[in-house]
């Protein structure tokens, strides 16, 4: 996937993606169906722009892991679709989605699915406005990553999320004088 992320938009904190390679790697995916590749579709689904797509793609991942009944293989596909109800402009049903992954990873001492859900419930918490909020759940996705030895990408994305908000956060601040 590095191939496709080129960056991050420092305006909404969305992916910037090749959408050459996006569609290359879907064409390399074709009709798999193992909830590793829908999930995967149902990412560069997302990213692509094709939103109703997406949603029909990370459900069927659901579906698929929820056969599995292993609850930590549901995480990844119901973080996807939440990511995709913040990118339909559906917050509150994003926020309570992650909210949820995050609260059951953290029972589980998850902690890589706790800090990927805290980064994606930040930037929902970041396109609502709610900074102070979103400026939290990146301080302690970055302070998980770092502790859990997460890839470098990983923490230079949570580290990129907190400098961005706080950046936002300041320029906020009304003078009282």
């Amino acid at each position: 996937m590095s191939s496709i992320i080129l960056g991050y938009d420092p305006e909404t904190l969305r992916e910037r993606v090749d959408l050459v390679e996006v569609g290359r790697r879907l064409a390399e995916l074709g009709e798999l169906r193992s909830r590793d590749a829908l999930c995967e579709r149902a990412w560069l689904l997302k990213v692509g722009g094709s939103l109703d797509d997406a949603m029909d793609v990370a459900n069927e991942a659901y579906r698929l892991a929820r056969f599995t009944g292993d609850r930590r293989s549901l995480q990844r596909p119901r973080m996807i679709r939440a990511q995709i109800l913040q990118y339909q402009g559906r917050f509150e049903e994003a926020v309570t989605e992650l909210s949820a992954c995050i609260e059951e990873a953290r029972t589980h001492e998850w902690h890589e699915l706790e800090a990927f859900g805290l980064q994606h419930r930040g930037r929902v918490l970041f396109d609502e406005g709610a900074d102070d909020l979103a400026a939290a759940d990146f301080s302690e996705a970055l302070r998980l990553r770092t502790e859990n030895a997460a890839p470098a990408d990983q923490i230079e994305s949570a580290e990129f999320a907190l400098e961005t908000v706080k950046r936002r956060l300041e320029s906020n601040v009304v003078p009282l004088f």
